[in-house]
C-alpha cells in the first residue's frame, strides 16, 4: 500500500493523553533514576522521550518529559497508563523533595501538524530538531518525529489557551493524529500493552528513548543486555491491512503459524479510507520471507510497509 494522499493538518485535541505534573528541587534527578533518558540535565530547550519500565525491563510506559519552569516538570503519557503510573512512581518518591500529581484537569494536550502548526508556533517551529521545546508562555511545544511527511508538535498547556487555538484553527480528528504517529514509527505504551515490550522492541533507541551512559533505573540491565549481547530478537515494523487494527492484537508469520510472532503497539485507519497502518512488535525472522496474517495463520492479511528510519544492519541480518 502506498501512504495516504490527504492533507494532514490542523490541531487535534489529544483526550487519550494526560499529563503527570513533578514539582520540586528533587524532581529531575528523581525522574533520572526511574525512567530510561537522562533528567539530571533537562534543560528548557529539550523534551525526553523515555521509557518507565519494571525490573525486568519491559515497558509500563511511555513518557514525553519538558521542563516547565525551575520547580517544575510535566510528563506526558496514555492517559490509561496514567494512574498506575503515578501511583508506582509516588512509591519511589521517598525522601526526595518531589510531588507527582496528576495535572490532567488543568493541562490540555493538544496535537499540531502542518502549515497549522507553522501558524500557531510561528517561525521558529521551521528550525526546531526533533524533541526541542518552544516556550510559549504559559504553554511549551514539543517538536515531535515527522509523520506522513508533516512537521508535527505536542502542545501542552492551560485549558483555556487550548480552547482558544481549537476553535480559531482546522480541526485534525484525533484518528487521523494517531495515524501520523504510527507513520512517525513511535508507537506509544497503553493499556493493552503495558509490560509487552523491552524499550528496543519499539525501537525507542533509535528515536532518542533510551540513554545508555546514564545510571542505573528499573530494567535497566535487562535493556543494556539486550543492546550489546545480541540477544535482540523483536523490533517495530510499520504494516498496512484492508482491516480494522488495534493495539493488543497478535500477529502471526506464515514460516512459525503454530505460535504469534508479534504484537501489534499502535494503530489507526489510514486517511484515505484504504484500511488501517501500524506498528508492529515483530519477530526479525518474519522479515525474511513469508506471509503476516492478524489473529491467526490464516487471518486477515499485513502488509509490510517503510519506517522513517533504519534499523541497525545486525538486527537485519538476525
Amino acid at each position: 500500500m502506498t501512504s495516504p494522499s490527504p492533507a494532514l493538518d490542523g490541531i487535534a485535541r489529544l483526550s487519550h493523553t494526560g499529563v503527570i505534573a513533578v514539582i520540586g528541587a528533587d524532581g529531575p534527578s528523581f525522574l533520572h533514576g526511574q525512567l530510561s533518558n537522562d533528567f539530571d540535565r533537562i534543560d528548557a530547550s529539550r523534551a525526553r522521550l523515555a521509557a518507565y519500565c519494571s525490573p525486568k525491563g519491559r515497558m509500563l510506559a511511555s513518557l514525553v518529559g519538558l521542563r516547565r519552569d525551575a520547580e517544575t516538570l510535566w510528563l506526558t503519557l496514555r492517559a490509561d497508563v496514567l494512574a498506575p503510573t503515578l501511583k508506582r512512581l509516588s512509591m519511589f518518591v521517598l525522601r526526595a523533595k518531589a510531588k507527582l500529581s496528576d495535572a490532567s484537569a488543568s493541562l490540555a494536550v493538544l496535537g499540531l501538524a502542518g502549515a497549522t502548526a507553522r501558524a500557531v508556533l510561528g517561525d521558529a517551529a521551521a528550525s526546531l530538531p526533533v524533541w526541542g521545546v518552544l516556550d510559549l508562555g504559559d504553554a511549551r511545544a514539543v517538536r515531535l518525529p515527522d509523520g506522513g511527511g508533516q512537521a508535527r508538535f505536542q502542545w501542552v498547556g492551560p485549558n483555556t489557551e487550548a480552547d482558544a487555538l481549537v476553535a480559531a484553527h482546522p480541526a485534525l480528528p484525533l484518528a487521523a493524529w494517531d495515524w501520523l504517529e504510527v507513520a512517525s514509527g513511535v508507537a506509544p505504551v497503553v493499556a493493552a500493552t503495558t509490560e509487552q515490550f523491552v524499550p528496543q522492541m519499539l525501537n525507542y533507541e533509535l528515536v532518542g528513548g533510551v540513554n545508555f551512559q546514564k545510571g542505573c533505573y528499573p530494567g535497566q540491565e535487562i535493556v543494556a543486555r539486550s543492546q550489546y549481547r545480541g540477544t535482540l530478537k523483536r523490533r517495530a515494523q510499520r504494516v498496512d491491512a484492508a482491516v480494522e487494527l488495534a493495539p493488543g492484537q497478535e500477529v502471526f508469520w506464515s514460516g512459525d503459524p503454530g505460535q504469534p510472532s508479534g504484537l501489534i503497539a499502535a494503530a489507526a485507519p489510514r486517511p484515505d479510507g484504504a484500511g488501517y497502518s501500524a506498528l508492529v512488535e515483530l519477530k526479525l525472522a518474519a522479515l525474511a520471507g513469508g506471509s503476516l496474517h492478524l489473529g491467526a495463520a490464516d487471518g486477515p492479511a499485513l502488509v509490510l510497509g517503510e519506517l522513517p528510519y533504519s534499523l541497525p544492519a545486525i538486527d537485519a541480518a538476525a
